[in-house]
This record gives C-alpha cells, sequence and structure tokens, in this order.
C-alpha cells in the first residue's frame, strides 16, 4: 500500500495490521517538522542480519528504507523512525540504525478484577473499566509503542467468563445473551492484540471451579480433585483454545488452594487438565508454567518432557520474590518454601523451556517512578542462556481506572497507566533494546511538556527513585504485604525476618531496627550497632545504616536542586507536568525520611546498649526531623491525591476501617509513635 503525494511517498506492506494509524503518525511529525520531501519503503524480508522483531533503517539514494522480517519488526521500525522524526532529526540523518530484541519475552503481568484473587474495595473501581474495549485499545497501543509483546491476564478462574461447555452447563453463570457479550469482548481484545504484536496468554489459580458448578456437583470450590472437576477443567481448556483463534497462550499457577498435595501431585493434575486439554484443541497455543512456592523443577521438567509441547514452554520465576524493584541480585524466589533461590529450574540447563524473570511492584502504585539505570543493571546481571525474557506487574494494583488523582487539579489522561508512562517506557523500551540511551527518555520528557529540560527531569527521577529500590533492598520482605515502600508501610512481618509485634501497618522504628536485609551488601541496624558495640572494623565490602543514610540525603539534596529549578523558570506548565514535579518531590522527602530514621534507628540502637544518654538526645531529634518532613510530604501529597483504598484493606485483624484507606496524612501519628518510643527508651545493660 502507498500513501503518495506530491514529493511524498510512503509505502508498505498492505497486510500488516495496524500500520495505516502508524502511517498518519509519521506524517503528522514529518509535518510538524516541515519537511515536505520524502520516500519511505517498508521492506519485509530485506535484511537476513535483522532477527525476529527487529529492523534496520537506511538511507538509500533519496530514500529511507526500514527493513524487517516481520509485522512487529516493520512496526517497530516505523515507529523509531517517527520518533527521530519528532525529535527534530531529518530523514537523510536516519541511517545505519539497526536493532533486534534484547529480550525475546517483553510481558505485562495484568489481573483482571473479576473473580479476582486479591479481593479488596480497590478491585470493584476497575470493573467496568476493564470491560471496555477502549481502554485496552489505549493499553495495547501503549505496550506497542513501548515494545512490549505479551500481556498475561490472571484471576482466578477464567473460563466461566470464556466458554460455556455443552457438558457442563451449570459452570456458567451467564445467560446467553451475556455470554455472547463475555465472548465479543474477549475475541475483540484478542483481535487488537493480535493486530499489535501482543501475545495475549490467560492465566488461572488452581484448583478453582465456579460456585455454581461446585453446589451443583457437591463438590468444594477450591482445592477439589474429584474426576468431575479434573474433566470440567479439561474441557474448558480445550473449548477456550478452540473458542479463541487469535488467543496466543494459557498459563497454569501451582496456587494457594491446592493443599494437602505432594508436588508430583500438583503437576500430575496439571497434566490430566492443561496439559491434556490443550493437547486435544484444534491448534497448538503456548503455555505458560509459574515457578512458585508449592512447585518442584524435577516435577515439572517431568509433566513438561512428556508433554512435548511444540513451542518451548515459558516459566515465570519471581525475582525477589514480591520486590523485584530491590536490588538486581538474584536473593530469594518464590519456588522454594524457605524462599532461597532454587536454581533447579535451570540447573541443569532446560531443553525445552525458558526462564522468564518476574519483576513485580508491590511497592509504588501511586508516584511516578523511573530509574533507568536500575532496569539496565538489572538485566545486564540477570541475562543467561536459561532464561529469554521478563514480566512486569502487580498482584493487586491494577493499572486501569484512575482513582487516586483529585479531580479538581485537573487530569490531561483518561486511564491509571498513563499516569505511570515513564515506568512502562522504560521497562519496555530497555527490555527491547537493552543499549537504548537516556536521550530517548530525556525527549519523552521534553516532547510531552513542549519543554527542553528533559535531561534534568530524568536525572532527578533516576536519584529520587532509587529510595524504593534501597528500602526494599535494606528491609528484607518476601510475600505482596510484607512491605509498601511509597507508604513506608509493612503490613505484615515476614517469619524469621524480625521484630514481629505489629502494631500498625507502618514501619516503626522497632521493625527498621531488628529487621533482617534482603542483601547482604547492606549492614542491617541490629547488626551495625553489635559491631560498633563490640569495637570491630565494619567489612568495607558492606554498606551501613549511616552509609545508606548520606546516600539517600545526598540524592535528595541533588534531586532538589534539580526541582527547585524546573519551578523557578516561571513558566506556566500542563496540571500533569506540576505533578510530576510534586511526585519528584515526595520522592525526595520519602529518602529524606528515611534517611532520618536510619539514623535514628542506629543512635537508638547503640543507646539501649550503652546508656549514651547524648545518642538517645540524637535520636529523638532525628526522628522530630523526620516528624517535619514527613508533615511536609503529607503536603505535597494531599495536592494531588485522594484518599484510596489500599489494597491490603482490614483482612489481617485491624479492626479500625480507616485502615482500609491510605494517605501520607493518616500516617502521621504512626510517625510521632516514634518519638514517643525514642524518649521513653532506657540502657538495656
Amino acid at each position: 500500500m502507498t500513501f503518495w503525494a506530491a514529493g511524498q511517498t510512503i509505502n508498505y506492506p498492505p497486510d500488516i495490521p495496524g500500520m495505516e494509524r502508524l502511517v498518519i503518525k509519521t506524517k503528522e511529525a514529518l509535518a510538524s517538522n516541515e519537511i515536505t520531501d520524502y520516500d519511505i519503503a517498508i521492506k519485509l524480508g530485506a535484511d537476513p542480519n535483522v532477527k525476529a522483531e527487529g529492523y534496520r533503517i537506511n538511507w538509500n539514494g533519496n530514500q529511507t528504507i526500514i527493513s524487517a522480517n516481520d509485522f512487529s519488526g516493520a512496526r517497530y521500525g516505523l515507529l523509531a523512525f517517527t520518533e527521530e522524526i519528532a525529535n527534530g532529526g531529518k530523514p537523510n540523518q536516519i541511517n545505519g540504525r539497526q536493532v533486534n530484541p534484547s529480550m525475546e519475552v517483553r510481558a505485562i503481568k495484568f489481573n483482571l478484577p473479576w473473580d479476582a484473587y486479591r479481593e479488596s474495595l480497590s478491585m470493584d473501581y476497575h470493573l467496568s473499566t476493564c470491560r471496555d474495549l477502549k481502554f485496552w485499545e489505549a493499553f495495547l497501543d501503549m505496550m506497542m509503542a513501548n515494545r512490549f509483546n505479551q500481556l498475561a491476564l490472571y484471576n482466578m478462574h477464567p473460563f466461566q467468563y470464556m466458554v460455556k461447555l455443552p457438558n457442563y452447563p451449570e459452570a456458567s453463570p451467564f445467560t446467553d445473551q451475556e455470554m455472547a457479550d463475555w465472548q465479543a469482548f474477549w475475541k475483540g481484545l484478542f483481535r487488537m492484540a493480535k493486530e499489535r504484536g501482543v501475545e495475549v496468554f490467560i492465566v488461572n489459580w488452581n484448583i478453582v471451579v465456579p460456585e455454581s458448578f461446585a453446589k451443583h456437583h457437591g463438590v468444594k470450590a477450591l482445592n477439589d480433585t474429584s474426576q468431575v472437576v479434573r474433566g470440567y477443567t479439561r474441557e474448558a481448556v480445550t473449548a477456550v483454545i478452540d473458542t479463541y483463534n487469535d488467543l496466543s497462550g494459557l498459563g497454569v499457577t501451582l496456587a494457594d488452594w491446592m493443599t494437602k498435595m505432594t508436588a508430583a501431585e500438583r503437576e500430575d493434575w496439571i497434566a490430566e487438565t492443561f496439559v491434556a486439554g490443550m493437547k486435544a484443541a484444534n491448534r497448538p497455543v503456548k503455555f505458560l508454567h509459574r515457578a512458585v512456592l508449592s512447585g518442584s523443577s524435577n516435577e515439572m521438567r517431568r509433566i513438561l518432557d512428556a508433554a512435548d509441547f511444540q513451542d518451548p514452554v515459558q516459566v515465570e520465576v519471581k525475582f525477589n520474590w514480591s520486590h523485584g524493584h530491590s536490588t538486581p541480585k538474584l536473593l530469594i524466589t518464590h519456588a522454594s518454601e524457605s524462599g532461597a533461590v532454587n536454581t533447579g529450574y535451570w540447573n541443569p540447563a532446560p531443553e525445552n523451556y525458558k526462564i522468564e524473570w518476574m519483576v513485580r511492584n508491590e511497592d509504588f502504585f501511586i508516584l511516578r517512578w523511573g530509574e533507568p539505570d536500575f532496569i539496565r543493571s538489572h538485566i545486564k546481571t540477570n541475562t543467561a542462556d536459561f532464561m529469554n525474557g521478563y514480566y512486569i506487574g502487580s498482584e493487586g494494583y491494577i493499572p486501569a481506572f484512575e482513582y487516586f488523582t483529585k479531580p479538581e487539579i485537573g487530569r490531561t489522561w483518561n486511564y491509571a497507566f498513563e499516569r505511570q508512562w515513564l515506568f512502562y517506557s522504560l521497562w519496555g523500551r530497555l527490555l527491547y533494546d537493552i543499549n537504548t540511551p537516556d536521550t530517548v527518555f530525556e525527549e519523552q520528557f521534553n516532547r510531552k511538556y513542549h519543554m527542553d529540560q528533559g535531561p534534568q527531569m530524568l536525572e532527578a527521577y533516576k536519584l529520587v527513585s532509587r529510595m524504593p529500590l534501597r528500602l526494599a533492598s535494606f528491609f528484607g520482605s518476601t510475600w505482596d504485604y510484607t512491605l509498601y515502600a511509597e507508604g513506608f508501610m509493612s503490613p505484615v512481618t515476614p517469619p524469621g525476618y524480625g521484630y514481629d509485634d505489629k502494631v500498625s501497618f507502618f514501619i516503626s522504628l522497632e521493625e527498621l531496627m531488628d529487621r533482617r536485609v534482603l542483601d547482604p551488601s547492606y549492614l542491617s541496624i541490629k547488626d551495625y550497632v553489635a559491631i560498633q558495640v563490640e569495637k570491630k572494623k565494619v567489612s568495607e565490602s558492606k554498606k551501613t545504616p549511616l552509609d545508606l543514610a548520606n546516600e539517600l540525603t545526598a540524592n535528595a539534596a541533588e534531586a532538589d536542586v534539580l526541582i527547585k529549578s524546573f519551578t523557578a523558570k516561571g513558566t506556566i506548565y500542563t496540571s500533569e507536568y506540576n505533578q510530576e514535579i510534586d511526585d519528584l518531590r515526595a520522592w525526595s522527602l520519602l529518602s529524606r525520611y528515611f534517611a532520618k530514621k536510619l539514623q535514628a534507628g542506629v543512635y537508638l540502637g547503640l543507646f539501649r546498649k550503652n546508656g549514651d544518654a547524648l545518642q538517645k538526645q540524637q535520636a529523638v531529634k532525628a526522628l522530630e526531623e523526620a516528624l517535619v518532613i514527613w508533615k511536609e510530604l503529607s503536603e505535597v501529597t494531599s495536592k494531588n491525591y485522594l484518599e484510596v483504598p489500599y489494597i491490603v484493606g482490614g483482612v489481617f485483624g485491624f479492626q479500625d476501617e480507616r485502615k482500609d484507606y491510605f494517605s501520607w496524612k493518616s500516617l502521621i501519628p504512626e510517625v510521632e509513635r516514634d518519638i514517643e518510643v525514642a524518649k521513653s527508651a532506657s540502657f538495656q545493660k
């Protein structure tokens, strides 16, 4: 197909889905930069050096040639060309650009709000948004623009929303018309994803059946291994594959409810239901097998060897459990009872599957975040022959309906993921090309806000976005609710991680002092105090709590200089720009708060060991300064954000209904409590 005007030609194969929309954006970028003479040709199968989803851009004579071997590569090539034009480049300057993907799998984990694994007040917000194909069109456009190529949709039991089975009509709670509406939704979603080069996987938890099915057959809705449950699950798997031609794969979880089963029994159940159902379908699809706490690498290998799937199986492993935004070092996984790294999943090297690291984010949902150097380090540190990609995403947070921002301050976006645009851009673009330079993201700031301070803006984000990474590295945590970094909260203490006499969701001074670290290159407060009391030498390879406090303070100070330079210009920017600045301020204040609390913990720990009253005074002073910082944090965040339901809710025995809601301001009494704890502390002989 050809777009042609006098001196303006864009020629591309007509069968590439979605290319017309991209060509329109290319023309707009060319026109905006007053480029009126151009000849662009997109060619498939034209370059043997270009790999799957890769591209090459050459200037040949007076023509731009974008070469690729598949649809995704062609789209990505045109996106890259358009971006360079939008940044002020000329067609003849864009020559010799070649990119082959750094990671084959670049996936987003997305939990659906219906039949949700994590039930909370916040889930209901998303019910209508996640049924709206306009939302998915926007989300999938974002994924394509950022070079993500897989979308994994998770919920407890998706099949009842997707098919009605002739042999098990009681499993469906929907009328024929309601099921037709659901199927139109799924088919529309899968079709749009395919048009953008995004493979969609449906992922469930096990063992789960619909309530109507359980009642009809007199079985349990969870963890029932009877033959009728096996037969239903197997038939549902086959029917879903046969009904949805654009569905790319199915995923399975050895879930919380596969209790009282051995590892072999769990895998046998998967083989008899999921694997058998997939084999019975009229076409092959890809298979995702999650590696979780109840799994066994040996037993998983056994069933995958027997299954002999056409495509390599994807095996997803949680990197540092639920808090992958911590250290790039792989220190714990969710694939062993102890949390220790279970290397059996990749040693010996697998022959019929590849590992994907799941970098979960349960640590920041509200504040914007972006640290490209962390992502680069993560990818470089953890690339290996046995792995081929990454998943990013959350368990309880759904980036759909935007319910955080106060409506009266103005909003230039429709959906939650759009507020976190930098997060998705950094992860997607760097997974696609680890060599993507900072200038790409700096120019995104410049284009978005019609500014010239993109480099300074990205640098400020780098500095302050290290705070949640450092907290998660210092404050050892495991599953979802053991840490929520942007709120400085730890709703649950994992066994064996230190102080567990909890009085609130907040990370109290006592808990910070007693918690063991995740990254062994850090010294915990308790261990550092012991070394000081015993007058031992600190290893040069260790970072002390005071070292970390100094680093956090320096990062905040450097970021604050940059932040002041933005606001001092006096230019009126959009409401979204102002909120970006406020989020930078919030992270800077959180960095300072964390630093003060580390200092207070060390001083108080030393006082309790040696009775030095001056150190007690230093602890109190640091905490009083921390209170001032937290109150300023509360003011900054209250400007833009509502008090919102927190994903934990009141499910852990806290009877106060306010615990179901989160705001930084509501935590001021907890910050004040630390001061009283320090003031009342006594020398412990």
